[in-house]
């Protein structure tokens, strides 16, 4: 299992492991980890997954579709270069030590 950090507004770095094929989502609110809420479940439909990777693993990530790309206009924290809906970020071997921000908020 790739070991993602994630690291909370307060920062508060948190690795976890995320199975393999599952969404950064996912894999941040099985392991309580705060600040990410994925309301919609995982349907890229609320934006309160909204996080901020780091930008050397764009490579490994697919491109923002236009469904994220509208979603990602609407976030409650000010969207940057590096936002993505982590409901459409699913794990992979290549996400290997993936650091993921989240906002202050996403509500």
């Amino acid at each position: 299992m790739p070991k993602i950090t994630f690291i909370t507004h307060s920062g508060e770095h948190r690795a976890v492991d995320a199975a393999l094929g599952t969404s950064v989502m996912h894999a941040a609110v099985d392991n309580d980890v705060p600040g990410m809420v994925g309301e919609c479940g995982g349907s890229a439909m609320c934006a309160t997954c909204h996080c901020f990777v780091d930008a050397q693993a764009f490579p490994a990530l697919p491109p923002v579709d236009e469904n994220e790309d509208a979603m990602l206009e609407g976030t409650a924290s000010e969207r940057t270069a590096e936002s993505r809906l982590g409901c459409q970020l699913i794990i992979t071997e290549d996400l290997e030590g993936l650091i993921v921000q989240l906002p202050d908020n996403q509500i």
